[in-house]
């Protein structure tokens, strides 16, 4: 497994990572959070990623829970939380990024997870109706309190993210470190062109989501949507669409037979694809099982074989 600067902050994360969306509180329990991430961890992979939303803070309570399960040491692993969305009821607790919700909600995360602090804390979403300024401070705060020890965001706009940044800067606040954005070969003007200057003015880390845009590049979709995948839980129908394009899917056809070539799955393909970005720090993968997370992880391997060769292969497939 690679280590990865966190944009140009000291802490090193794996290029591979293992995320909760959609699986934890729905389709994995705490036993089995548990075995994926302690196979995850063999592999190489110290960073977890979680949020506040996820299955209604359910997910938290599961990765905290298997965290003390595997008794590993703190400075073993990193893991994050995600806040904006909420999930109490109220018209300062929802879709926010005021400093009384920011406040509360990093202390009931801790609480969920049974953890001192969390390494990574993001801003889910961005506020329009919050002063960028009292948001920039509160995320400091909550920095300086050791309570967390790098805060960014999650989706922002390159402007909200230099905004916040000279915010930071001109008081001499924690700056923003990293952003979380989808990443995938069919997702892909955010992290290559609006955010292009943020990189070379800031540093800027990413920690991507989405590598096989919600299941669409594993190839499972090419003739419908099957039983028990993403697309058929209740309350994802409005991937379903995007899922069965009909000009994605024959994309992936394509894309195949690339896989084929290097020796590996379409989904190990599509994961090291975005790894040779070298401004992703971390690719976010996720696994319904200890299998999948095996198979996952040797996206790392393919890696090393995706020359330049295969990358401008995979752009010709992707433009036609």
């Amino acid at each position: 497994m690679q280590y990865n600067r966190l944009g140009r902050s000291g802490l090193k994360v794996s290029e591979l990572s293992l995320g909760s969306w959609v699986t934890f509180g729905t389709q994995v329990d705490a036993g089995l959070a548990a075995e994926s991430m302690a196979v995850a961890f063999e592999a190489g992979v110290n960073f977890f990623d979680n949020a506040e939303a996820y299955a209604g803070g359910e997910s938290e309570k599961i990765m905290g829970e298997a965290f003390r399960r595997l008794e590993w040491d703190r400075e073993s692993f990193i893991v994050s939380s995600k806040f904006f969305w909420g999930i109490k009821p109220g018209v300062n607790n929802k879709n926010t990024l005021n400093r009384k919700y920011l406040i509360s909600a990093v202390d009931a995360s801790l609480d969920r997870f049974g953890l001192d602090y969390l390494d990574l804390i993001f801003c889910h979403r961005a506020d329009p109706e919050t002063p960028i300024e009292e948001t920039v401070f509160t995320m400091h705060e909550i920095v300086a309190s050791h309570k967390a020890l790098y805060w960014g965001t999650s989706e922002w706009s390159a402007d909200e993210i230099r905004a916040a940044y000279e915010i930071a800067e001109r008081h001499h606040l924690h700056k923003p470190v990293m952003e979380q954005p989808q990443y995938n070969m069919f997702w892909r003007d955010k992290v290559e062109n609006e955010y292009k200057r943020l990189y070379e003015d800031y540093g800027l880390g990413l920690t991507v989501w989405s590598p096989l845009a919600s299941g669409l590049l594993s190839g499972k979709y090419v003739d419908g949507i099957p039983d028990g995948s993403r697309a058929s839980l209740p309350g994802y129908e409005w991937l379903r669409a995007s899922l069965t394009d009909p000009e994605k899917n024959k994309k992936v056809k394509e894309l195949q037979k690339v896989a084929e070539s290097l020796d590996a799955s379409l989904s190990q393909l599509a994961i090291a694809w975005c790894t040779k970005n070298p401004n992703v720090s971390t690719v976010i993968t996720g696994a319904s099982s200890s299998l999948q997370v095996v198979e996952n992880m040797k996206a790392a391997d393919v890696a090393t074989r995706l020359d330049s060769a295969h990358m401008e292969q995979i752009d010709q497939i992707l433009s036609s």
